[in-house]
């Protein structure tokens, strides 16, 4: 593709690294910001810098938040004696979405995966066990919202194993409305909120 400026080719360039980005859709953006206000695509790079260099991740749940303590966890309104753990942030927000789920988060960071060199370490299981195991913990039950693929499954089971004999502790699953090898942000928010109300007990 040739273009008429080294500037939109670099821009191009850089938008098409986006996923779903393709180099046609890159240039149809990059002119749009072109022929933009300039106040508008300076408040376009100013919130895309601010949101890359300033954002933080909850203190607590691993959230991306805007503080120390993100919104969820700081709610006293929601339910404090439940987890719901995930292994990627997108899950929090689509779980969010179903309007089925007032209790805490736990985001994971990802899922264990020997072949892509991730074990739990790489995790922020240690932190979650922390959590449940603290001193004054209001934590009962520990929700493992994890997608049903073959990593989610050894995470799951491996949470499950290191959770099991926590005494008070229940420890369940979301229930299987969310097809196997399935992602949960890209699930329908009927199913998933079914998925999270009609959870199931992990067996001990």
């Amino acid at each position: 593709m040739e273009f008429p400026s080294k500037l939109i080719e670099n821009a191009v360039g850089e938008l098409s690294k986006l996923p779903g980005v393709g180099k046609k859709t890159a240039l149809r953006l990059a002119l749009h910001l072109l022929k933009a206000e300039t106040d508008t695509t300076a408040s376009l790079a100013e919130a895309l810098a601010k949101m890359r260099f300033e954002i933080r991740y909850c203190d607590t749940c691993h959230n991306i938040s805007d503080t120390p303590e993100c919104a969820i966890c700081a709610n006293q309104l929601r339910d404090q004696s439940t987890v719901c753990v995930v292994s990627d942030i997108r899950d929090v927000i689509a779980i969010e979405n179903t309007a089925q789920y007032r209790g805490l988060y736990h985001v994971l960071g990802g899922v264990i995966s020997p072949i892509e060199g991730i074990g739990p370490s790489d995790l922020t299981i240690d932190s979650l066990v922390e959590r449940v195991t603290k001193a004054g913990s209001e934590i009962r039950e520990v929700i493992l919202a994890i997608s049903p693929t073959m990593e989610g499954d050894t995470t799951a089971f491996f949470l499950s194993r290191k959770l099991r004999d926590l005494p008070e502790l229940h420890v369940s699953s979301i229930a299987r409305g969310i097809p196997m090898g399935g992602e949960l942000e890209y699930a329908d928010e009927i199913t998933l909120g079914r998925s999270i109300v009609e959870r199931q007990r992990q067996a001990r």
